[in-house]
């Protein structure tokens, strides 16, 4: 694992790419836990994280769907606001 290489990778901490290269050499089972735990705590000390993001496009339409949400929001093009979505019947 280099942490410099990738078409999407930029950055990399070298003391956490050295105990990936050990850990997957490794052949203890004991001992490899142990250097996982230690990158473990290396992520968590550093508090790096991974953010996340996606964009969904929840749309409500169709027979049960009371009100869709299509047009509530003027010049909106997707279904919303969400909480407003309510089924029929309910």
């Amino acid at each position: 694992m280099d942490g410099e290489g990738g078409t999407y990778a930029y950055g990399g901490y070298p003391d956490l790419d050295e105990l990936f290269q050990r850990q997957a050499a490794e052949l203890d089972k004991q001992h490899r836990e142990t250097i996982l735990h230690k990158m473990q705590q290396i992520v968590h000390e550093k508090a790096m994280y991974a953010h996340l993001w996606q964009q969904a496009f929840v749309n409500g339409v169709g027979p049960r769907v009371a009100e869709s949400g299509f047009g509530l929001i003027p010049g909106y093009a997707y279904s919303g606001p969400y909480e407003d979505v309510t089924l029929a019947g309910k």
